[in-house]
């Protein structure tokens, strides 16, 4: 990757239409790079989510061709809530195959275009919609569920194991759960005041977390990612073309992506596929994966961990930029990316490792800096527009391997000192497609 740029993500933009959204991030990464003109890129892997958003068939084309792109080659990308991030993988592909030498990753999504109930039924199309959808049919109502069994199997069972009552035992485990995941909320806005693309920067406590407005219990909306309009681009190129444009290129080193059911009755029980820093006997007891847990964020874990020769997450990723629709879907994936194991994944966030050193988040964070997860702000606080998200994370990323977090944002406080390598992760469905990439200093 040699360059990279993004628009603000906000709840819209009613001064632009999706062209132009993507013409801004991609004007501004080219002016970051020397010798990168149109004529030097081989062609695009375009990503948005829905047509039913841009009100418009075949939009990747227009894109192509408003910047100015055409003849070349292109191909429409759509992987549900994953759209980004297999963008950004198959511009990768595209390089690594020999097709192209220079291939442009650009992604968008006008979210704005419709009511935020109507947006909602959109969304919830990427669930079974002969099985699921009609019994729910909106996201929250499912990662509720998902997250009521993750506290169930990893609080209930766990640190209200002693109290005989079943509801009063889940009641309590719940209310803990909550405050937990509030962290989580707290941490990801309070880190996005010092990132001007995020849509929703914001100081909150955890009370504050708690009090809002209740979607789905026991989500509530500062717990919940937003629709959003905004746009991303990469540029991914051979490793020897890459000197022609910079000094400073980021590498990926590897790249993973896995799949569920569609339909959350059918995942099946078995076996923990186990990380290499992970044993058997860990999970002996451990139904898997249930609705709890994320089996294809597992498998795009360590496909990704396999091809970047990782062995310990934890200690050998300086960073991790995951997909946060959710509160809780960010404690099931530090799981999922073994950051920590299965049942962990509370007691991992109340130990303050995935935040960042020398920040007040108003509670205590003893092992912060260890491995931040969603320095930039996450889904949470950046917003969602669904095409774009994975490539954004894809471009922070960049700007932190590169230390060059202060240029971009006009504030170094996000930057993490001397990051060398760090990881982006996106997520699909109900956790029907994932895909994590690993991206390393090259120089």
């Amino acid at each position: 990757m040699v360059t990279g740029g993004v628009t603000k993500f906000a709840k819209a933009h009613p001064a632009m239409d999706f062209r132009l959204m993507v013409r801004r991030a991609y004007d501004y990464a080219v002016k970051d790079v020397e010798n990168l003109s149109v004529d030097r890129i081989d062609g695009s892997r375009i990503s948005y989510f829905s047509d039913h958003f841009s009100r418009q068939l075949k939009a990747a084309s227009m894109v192509q061709d408003y910047l100015g792109l055409n003849p070349k080659g292109s191909v429409r990308i759509e992987w549900g809530g994953a759209t980004g991030g297999e963008c950004f993988q198959a511009a990768f592909e595209a390089v690594a195959s020999g097709r192209m030498d220079v291939c442009l990753a650009a992604g968008y999504e006008t979210m704005s275009r419709v009511a935020t109930w109507k947006g909602n039924e959109f969304i919830a199309l990427a669930s079974d919609t002969n099985f699921d959808f009609p019994l729910g049919g909106f996201y929250t109502g499912y990662y509720a569920l998902m997250v009521q069994r993750h506290i169930y199997e990893y609080l209930r069972k766990t640190r209200f194991a002693h109290i005989p009552d079943e509801r009063e035992a889940q009641r309590l485990a719940t209310v803990e759960g909550s405050r937990i995941m509030s962290l989580v909320s707290v941490k990801n806005h309070l880190n996005a005041l010092h990132n001007p693309y995020a849509q929703y920067p914001k100081r909150l406590t955890v009370a504050d977390v708690l009090n809002s407005e209740m979607i789905s219990y026991p989500l509530t909306r500062e717990q919940i990612c937003t629709m959003s309009d905004g746009a991303a681009v990469a540029v991914l190129c051979s490793a020897e073309r890459a000197k022609e444009f910079t000094d400073r290129p980021i590498e990926v080193t590897g790249v993973g992506t896995g799949t569920d059911t569609m339909r959350l009755a059918d995942r099946p029980f078995g076996k923990v596929p186990l990380a290499p820093n992970e044993r058997a006997e860990d999970y002996t007891k451990l139904e898997y994966p249930g609705v709890h847990s994320f089996r294809a964020g597992r498998a795009a874990g360590l496909e990704a961990y396999r091809m970047a020769g990782i062995t310990d997450p934890k200690r050998e990723l300086d960073f991790v930029e995951l997909h946060d629709a959710y509160a809780s879907s960010e404690i099931q994936t530090y799981e999922d990316l073994a950051l920590c194991r299965y049942g962990e994944g509370y007691g991992f966030v109340e130990s303050g490792a995935p935040f960042l050193k020398g920040f007040d988040y108003g509670f205590p964070v003893p092992k912060a800096g260890e491995i931040p997860v969603n320095p930039s702000g996450g889904l949470i606080a950046c917003g969602h527009p669904v095409g774009a998200t994975g490539l954004m994370q894809g471009v922070f990323a960049f700007w932190q391997l590169q230390g060059t977090i202060g240029k971009h944002f006009g504030d170094a406080t996000l930057q993490i000192p001397n990051a060398k390598r760090g990881a982006i992760h996106s997520h699909a469905g109900t956790g029907s497609a994932v895909t994590v990439s690993i991206l390393e200093r090259g120089y």
